[in-house]
């Protein structure tokens, strides 16, 4: 397959920016590496802690030391529906194991927070630094050193990304990520928004608006919405980590125990004991990160990623920024239409032929890498390949006469898609750096130019909303919301009531330096603004009544002030809460964390 010369281009500068970090990075994991599996150089009193608690039969294999032992690292509460499946994965690891041959432990816990249930609300300011905190609780997982691959049992937001750092940094270790699938679909996404922006407008009350959260947040898996975590789960796909064909299969099904067996097999056969030694830090280089920005913006993902790709990658020596997001979605046409940038949910998605489709799409455009190493063992393009049981209950993937898309109002071929470029656009201008999604954006709004009206908090939006404050033409600031200042917290809570105005005939548009949720959709909002106001950024010096001018077709983001004024003026100060529901604890992350462009990481 030739890979388009764009394509080709920016993995060559990533590779060459990259020369001396990817470089060190990999003679540290081949270091490691070189030292054999480590379960043999321990002593006796270390060995028999680590085999204390295992089956009497296990303790024989791991003193053995010539069969592979996995190491678990769990993700599992039954808060998060997507980790609820998990409760018993642990037993059912351990007997696919041993039917293969190995052995399996629990190495370790990580936190799993829900930002469906901390929206809006203090806890968010925790959510974006946990992804530092499960990287290190990772670490502190694996550092037993008693293991020869690991499996990682995580789906949602920052936990994906949290596991893939982890895991990066024992490089010489093979890893296998383990879905567990979306919940089956509940109410449509769109049906749950339009009571969402009726509670907004005050046409709905509280008992309504519960039962249609209820009835879409209804069953354990993920929210079948395409946000963060399903995000999340069609990188690892694209980037190698997954059994190919097992990110969006239900749980519970035939087929989604026939998937986590698989992928058990796989982890044994690829471990330095074996003929197929795949570490993760081999799978985890340049074409595959490539790989995975052309795939978020061919489905219009979550613009979180723009965040903790950077972050991962930084993990594996490599170094990412935002021009080579720019550049790659001038290149990827949009492929997918899934909630928020349509109607359809995962589900829908995957059964209109999902990711096997939009693989095999852009590989035969030359957009994507095919000759990446994967844990399945082959190339890219055996993920292109529809999975199913045959009738004797094992894994097949087939390879279709024809590929065709079993819904094109959710699927479409490169030859026709949605739009010729992806769903994410970085923004530059006198106001700094930023992000915009406009894969649900309507085009008319791609360029809004209007008067600001500046807030310190998203809950002061939301009160002038309510006070009938806000029913004009206007761009909302809400600055002081980075990483620095207060762990850059989601702003999902704001997109009801901005949409109530979208829908009044208002041109609206959102201008911060904190995030959005995955699901943010119709508002145009420029986010991730760089430098943060509480660091000094220009954000901070905007005044009521400012005019800005937002082109997401441009790339542009500025405000119309006379320059002289402009720069006279002196930066607005915010008081921002720094105790209360364990803010405290993260002080020392606030003070250290890096900026939104590199990553918003407290590691790097």
């Amino acid at each position: 397959m030739n890979v388009h010369s764009r394509l080709a281009s920016v993995t060559g500068r990533i590779a060459e920016r990259s020369r001396e970090s990817r470089g060190a990075y990999l003679a540290r994991i081949e270091a490691a590496r070189s030292q054999g599996p480590r379960r043999g150089a321990m002593g006796c009193g270390n060995l028999a802690h680590a085999a204390a608690g295992c089956a009497a039969a296990d303790k024989t294999d791991m003193a053995g030391n010539t069969r592979p032992n996995l190491g678990i690292v769990t993700a599992y509460n039954d808060m998060l529906s997507a980790h609820r499946p998990y409760e018993h994965y642990p037993e059912r690891i351990r007997a696919f194991a041993r039917e293969f041959g190995g052995t399996a432990q629990v190495a370790g816990g990580v936190p799993a927070m829900c930002d469906g249930v901390t929206q809006g609300r203090a806890g968010m300011e925790l959510s974006l630094f946990s992804r530092d905190v499960i990287a290190l609780a990772t670490a502190v997982a694996l550092s037993h050193d008693a293991f020869d691959a690991a499996l990682c049992l995580g789906i949602c937001d920052k936990i994906v990304p949290g596991l893939v750092i982890g895991a990066a940094t024992f490089g010489h270790l093979p890893f296998v990520f383990i879905p567990g699938g979306p919940m089956p679909t509940g109410i449509s996404n769109p049906e749950k928004n339009v009571v969402r922006q009726a509670y907004a407008a005050g046409k709905a009350g509280r008992e309504e608006l519960l039962e249609a959260e209820m009835a879409s947040y209804h069953a354990p898996g993920t929210c079948t919405f395409y946000g963060t975590a399903n995000t999340n789960q069609m990188l690892m796909e694209c980037m190698g980590l997954h059994v190919p064909g097992a990110s969006f299969e239900n749980p519970g099904t035939p087929l989604r125990e026939a998937l986590t067996r698989e992928g058990v097999r796989r982890a044994l056969a690829i471990t330095a004991l074996g003929d197929d030694y795949t570490p993760i830090g081999r799978v985890l280089d340049e074409k595959a990160f490539v790989n995975g920005i052309v795939a978020l913006h061919a489905t219009g993902g979550s613009t979180n990623l723009t965040l903790h790709l950077i972050a991962m990658a930084r993990a594996a020596g490599i170094l990412l920024d935002w021009e080579d997001f720019s550049e790659l979605s001038d290149l990827t046409p949009l492929l997918a239409r899934v909630y928020p940038n349509g109607t359809a949910d995962v589900n829908e998605f995957h059964a209109a032929g999902g990711i096997a489709f939009v693989i095999g799409e852009l590989l035969d455009a030359g957009l994507l890498h095919p000759d990446t190493t994967t844990i399945n063992g082959t190339g890219l393009e055996a993920y292109a390949r529809p999975v199913a049981l045959d009738a004797r209950g094992r894994l097949r993937w087939s390879t279709p006469a024809a590929r065709e898309s079993g819904d094109e109002s959710i699927l479409r071929p490169v030859a026709a898609p949605f739009d010729e470029h992806g769903g994410l656009r970085r923004l530059q201008g006198n106001l700094g750096t930023g992000v915009i999604k406009i894969s649900a954006v309507k085009p008319e709004l791609h360029r809004i130019e209007a008067p600001a009206r500046v807030f310190a908090d998203q809950n002061e939006v939301i009160a002038a909303f309510m006070a009938g404050d806000l029913d004009r033409d206007f761009v909302c600031v809400v600055r002081f919301q980075g990483p620095k200042a207060n762990g850059m917290p989601e702003l999902h809570s704001l997109m009801p009531s901005l949409g109530v105005l979208l829908d009044r005939g208002f041109r609206v548009a959102l201008v911060t330096d904190g995030r959005m949720s995955g699901a943010s959709g119709k508002v145009p909002s420029a986010i991730h603004l760089s430098p943060e106001a509480v660091d000094g950024g220009p954000i901070g010096r905007l005044r009521d009544g400012d005019m800005l001018r937002l082109d997401a077709a441009a790339g542009t983001l500025d405000v119309l002030v006379d320059p002289a004024e402009w720069a006279a003026r002196e930066p607005a100060q915010a008081e921002l809460a720094t105790h209360g529901c364990g803010r405290e604890l993260f002080a020392s992350f606030r003070e250290r964390v890096g900026t939104a462009e590199s990553g918003a990481s407290v590691l790097f």
